[in-house]
């Protein structure tokens, strides 16, 4: 069986010997860029994982996965120039090393490469693998459009919250596993297992990120604390701090967020303190484990051996030990 790093290095690999087209080089220039600047491949390495479980080619699931792979830093692309993003894994976004015209038109390329090489899917699963496909990227399209909706409101509730982390991370994570699984030979039954197995994880894994931009170890996590907070993202810890929060707790965390002129350490500074006793931490934490445990219990189900299912219950760990 592959291991997590050997299927990253695989795909890493594929995408390294890509030929895009020259010409013209605009528009490929920055298809090739934004694919050269990192990122851990996880995506698609979840395909080879997955369809190596049944036992399947994973030759044969390469370019599906790197359809996956290519689709993801398309929505990225778009995603930074909604959000006015200056930098991408440490370097400049493509609107920036460009500008917004030719971010918006690679993208839009870099969507139609990834349905070409979804299309060398084997034959007997094409159709299945290109459905599961475009309706992943259209709920991608529904979750970007929600959180861009948050940003106008004030208030946002907790299920509308998981819906849209759903819809924006959790399904393309879930449909990765699944596609791999259904290019392994995996029944019907055990593909949508794999399936909620990664929309389980998915959304844990966007709480935790939630979490870790405000109580990361900057050094660890890459990110200066606090960002979400002097940004009024409607994230988890401050739709549970509302929820929570007294009379006077629930009017300062509203003047913050409607304030226009501001110094962000106080912002910041201020927010935590009433997150902490709220005890919004912990909760958040709780929240974190239950989805983790529903994602092992549909891992679990899965009528595979359990050898066969070690390196997707390490990856799962993996990506519950992020250091804080």
């Amino acid at each position: 069986m592959y291991s997590l790093s050997e299927a990253q290095a695989l795909i890493q690999n594929h995408i390294d010997n890509i030929k895009f087209p020259e010409e013209p080089p605009e528009l490929y220039d920055p298809v090739k860029y934004i694919l050269s600047i990192g990122g851990k491949r996880i995506r698609p390495a979840l395909v080879l994982l997955a369809c190596d479980m049944f036992a399947g080619s994973v030759d044969s699931a390469l370019h599906p996965a790197t359809a996956i792979e290519i689709f993801h830093n398309f929505t990225l692309v778009h995603d930074d120039i909604m959000d006015k993003s200056e930098l991408r894994r440490g370097k400049e976004t493509v609107h920036i090393k460009w500008d917004n015209n030719i971010g918006i038109l690679s993208g839009d390329v870099m969507s139609i490469l990834a349905s070409r090489f979804l299309n060398n899917s084997p034959g007997a699963v094409l159709r299945s693998v290109h459905d599961i496909f475009t309706t992943t990227a259209v709920q991608v399209c529904e979750g970007q459009q929600l959180d861009m909706n948050f940003e106008k409101r004030i208030t946002v509730t907790e299920d509308e919250y998981i819906r849209m982390i759903e819809l924006k991370t959790a399904v393309l994570i879930a449909a990765s596993l699944k596609i791999g699984g259904m290019l392994g030979g995996a029944s019907e039954r055990d593909a949508n297992e794999l399936y909620h197995f990664g929309k389980a994880l998915g959304i844990a894994f966007q709480l935790q990120d939630d979490l870790l931009d405000t109580y990361g170890n900057p050094k660890l996590f890459g990110k200066k604390p606090g960002m979400d907070i002097v940004d009024n993202k409607k994230t988890m810890l401050l739709i549970k701090a509302l929820e929570d929060a007294d009379e006077i707790q629930k009017k300062q965390l509203l003047q913050w967020l409607e304030a226009e002129d501001f110094d962000p350490e106080e912002k910041v500074k201020d927010v935590i303190q009433i997150f902490d006793s709220l005890n919004i931490r912990e909760k958040i934490e709780s929240r974190i484990n239950e989805l983790y445990e529903t994602a092992l219990e549909h891992l679990t189900k899965l009528n595979r051996p359990d050898d066969r299912k070690t390196e997707l219950f390490a990856f799962a760990a993996y990506l519950m030990k992020r250091e804080q």
